[in-house]
């Protein structure tokens, strides 16, 4: 096990009807707030009344910045600083899923700072202070709402970056299972992918003697598995829609990290996919993470069959070891399509045309290769997304 630090602070406020307490909770940090969402989903719900009729209770003033798009852009955010200078805002309250709250941590950086805040996302200096942030979680996927994460895309370019720092941490998060009840089929499952990734991110590591994070990975990755299917079947399920959000948050809130280091290349390949072609952050995972173990399958076999065997109760096959190791794989791809996920590049309808374009992106300037683990080079890129066609 590694050395670790690990601070996350916050506040996670869970159960039903608990909307009602975000007026009461923004209200110990400011009097004037930005309320960010998206598109019309919170107003067709009813969840947007609840939340200003909530913070008109507290004696709350907001400005609002709807419009936020899935693989959030660099524009709106640009959009919210401005608007959060002018209005003397020192608030941010998201109100949404992952792209409603990477919006409203990247606004909430750029406003104290005096230079281009993309600056942050491109590794040219970090976050020194940053507003802060409350959540209304509506889509239980991206983790953001307890992470240190935030990802933007770039339309000069369309290069979709992340910017990891403990001031994009939200103050609270306000999290309701009931709030997902209305999701499509097709976004709960993206929803699942995202959150499995994260474990499956953090879960092929090569340090020893992680035992017990390995055990907590493969418990949320089982309750994953449980519970999607569930929730396919009856989209009100209360019970597997509280154990699926609350999933995604143990997903991605680094505590699955501790001891550990995770290697991330999956989600830096699939990004260049998203920004590119804009398709649902998910289904790109889906796609990508399968193509991934294939391909480095030989570099780790025993985390493989120990993923096959623990997650996917597959039988240890003694006179042939790699084929429990990739029975583990084919399991993994046989969940995604059941829960509507595609699994190769032609589902998507991604043509393979800029391939080694995306492969090259997936590597940022500063670096040198992709992958904390795996360390691929742009070939080794270029390979998983052939084997991802």
């Amino acid at each position: 096990m590694e050395n670790f630090d690990y601070y996350n602070p916050t506040k996670i406020i869970f159960g039903r009807g608990v909307e009602s307490r975000v007026g009461a909770e923004t209200r110990v940090y400011s009097k004037k707030i930005l309320l960010h969402y998206g598109g019309g989903s919170i107003k067709k719900s009813g969840l947007y009344e609840r939340v200003v009729q909530s913070l008109k209770a507290a004696e709350i003033e907001w400005v609002e910045l709807s419009g936020v798009q899935p693989n959030p852009r660099l524009s709106l955010v640009r959009d919210g600083i401005k608007l959060c200078r002018e209005q003397g805002i020192d608030f941010i309250l998201a109100v949404g899923g992952g792209s409603v709250i990477d919006s409203a941590k990247a606004i909430a950086v750029g406003v104290p700072y005096s230079g281009e805040v993309w600056d942050f996302f491109s590794a040219k200096t970090v976050p020194e202070r940053s507003l802060p942030v409350g959540v209304v979680l509506t889509i239980p996927a991206a983790g953001s709402e307890s992470s240190r994460s935030s990802v933007i895309t770039n339309e000069e370019g369309w290069l979709k970056w992340g910017l990891n720092s403990d001031f994009n941490r939200p103050r609270f998060a306000i999290m309701n299972p009931e709030l997902t009840y209305s999701l499509p089929p097709y976004q709960t499952a993206c929803g699942a992918v995202d959150i499995m990734a994260h474990v499956m991110e953090r879960y092929f590591t090569d340090v020893p003697h992680v035992d017990l994070t390995d055990r907590l990975c493969e418990a949320v990755l089982k309750t994953m598995i449980r519970n999607t299917q569930l929730v396919m079947q009856k989209p009100d399920n209360y019970d597997a829609r509280a154990e699926m959000m609350w999933s995604g948050t143990l997903a991605h809130n680094d505590l699955l990290s501790t001891g550990r280091v995770g290697d991330w290349a999956v989600h830096l390949i699939e990004q260049e996919l998203s920004a590119i072609y804009d398709v649902a952050h998910g289904a790109g995972l889906a796609v990508v993470f399968p193509a991934w173990m294939k391909y480095t399958l030989r570099r780790n076999v025993a985390k493989f069959i120990q993923f096959a065997v623990r997650v996917w109760d597959v039988e240890y096959d003694f006179d042939d070891p790699e084929r429990t190791a990739r029975e583990g794989i084919r399991r993994l791809e046989s969940f995604y399509r059941t829960i509507g996920m595609p699994t190769n590049l032609r589902e998507l309808q991604v043509p393979d045309d800029r391939l080694a374009e995306m492969a090259a992106k997936s590597i940022k300037p500063w670096l040198t290769s992709v992958g904390g683990v795996s360390r691929f080079s742009r070939e080794d890129v270029l390979a998983v997304l052939e084997l991802a066609r």
